[in-house]
């Protein structure tokens, strides 16, 4: 089963789970933008000029189940989505690794990384190795994923709904519990391919 089949699969048993319904809008109409209408963006402008945009710093995580050992990931695409109902979004590349766990897990921890733990961001980066040998941790309240030490916030959430978006999967997570803290030296940040911190 491919990464897709697998987001579906977790949507379908997400569905049938006892989480409150949450009524869906209406989807909009869309189109594929042709061929003819559009000159192909070369993938190195794409990255240097998105790369301007400076985000946050995030390791999203899941919980170890029967058959997966526990799961996490480096991740710059996430966000807030909607107050009500409170959900967040983080996009991950279909080739990751990590996703398909957190997938069958239906649940996960998002761990906002603050300025000085650059090198734990780099740890959750890598693939295959163990990311979690020597990383203090302990268990979100609702969904059990790990909760990283040193953090300036956490999210535990279940997913909600999974969507395609090219070479990416769009994930939603309805929030169950939160929290977070001020940290002196403020959140990792990431801009043209290195980190950074707040100035002020």
């Amino acid at each position: 089963m491919g990464h897709a089949g697998m987001a579906a699969a977790a949507v379908r048993y997400l569905r049938s789970a006892d989480a409150p319904p949450v009524a869906a809008l209406p989807r909009p109409e869309l189109r594929c933008v042709g061929e003819d209408e559009r000159a192909p963006i070369p993938q190195a402008d794409f990255r240097r000029v998105l790369g301007h945009f400076a985000t946050g710093v995030v390791v999203v995580t899941a919980p170890a189940t029967t058959d997966d050992p526990q799961a996490g990931f480096a991740c710059q695409s996430f966000s807030s989505l909607s107050l009500d109902p409170p959900l967040v979004a983080f996009m991950v590349g279909r080739t990751s690794t990590s996703w398909p766990r957190i997938a069958r897990a239906g649940v996960f921890c998002v761990n906002v990384l603050s300025a000085g733990q650059g090198e734990l961001c780099r740890a959750f980066a890598v693939s295959g190795a163990d990311k979690f040998a020597g990383v203090a941790y302990d268990a979100a309240p609702v969904s059990g994923s790990p909760r990283l030490a040193g953090t300036l916030a956490w999210i535990d959430c279940t997913i909600h709904a999974v969507h395609t978006g090219g070479d990416h999967l769009i994930v939603v997570g309805r929030v169950d519990a939160l929290g977070g803290e001020d940290a002196p030296d403020g959140p990792l940040l990431f801009h043209r391919g290195r980190f950074g911190r707040l100035e002020g």
